[in-house]
């Protein structure tokens, strides 16, 4: 099979769902806290990180997750996004991105510069994540 970057579509597809991790790494949820912290009470932050370890982890569209963030794709000459392209190319595993939903808006509280990476490959690309609230009351289903 071809690199990533040569791989026909349906090689693409096989090789980049290879590229994740079935599960997040223990780092990532102090990772999201920190950039949640930044955002949310103490309270809402403990329990989004609880909601997110006890989530399944699902895959969504890079696209989609892009337009229900509102943020930009930064571009692969970004130093993270590149480092994240050199991951893929080399078919290192990455975490699944984490998501947290709070007063209706969706923030990428882990897994931002993984989002980009992959997107530039395709903005069809499944990407595994987690999904969770900042609360009880609005766990997503």
């Amino acid at each position: 099979m071809r690199s990533l970057a040569n791989a026909l579509p349906w090689e693409k597809a096989i090789l980049m769902s290879k590229s994740w991790l079935k599960e997040p790494q223990a780092h990532d949820f102090p990772a999201a806290a920190d950039y949640l912290e930044l955002l949310l009470t103490t309270a809402e932050v403990k329990q989004a990180i609880a909601n997110l370890e006890a989530a399944k982890t699902i895959s969504k569209k890079a696209k989609d997750i892009f337009r229900a963030s509102q943020l930009p794709l930064l571009p692969r000459e970004n130093l993270h996004v590149k480092a994240d392209l050199q991951k893929l190319k080399k078919g290192e595993k990455m975490s699944p991105i984490l998501l947290v939903k709070h007063a209706g808006r969706l923030h990428i509280a882990d897994g931002y510069h993984r989002l980009c990476a992959v997107y530039h490959y395709s903005e069809d690309e499944a990407v595994p994540c987690r999904l969770a609230a900042a609360d009880t009351s609005q766990q997503p289903g």
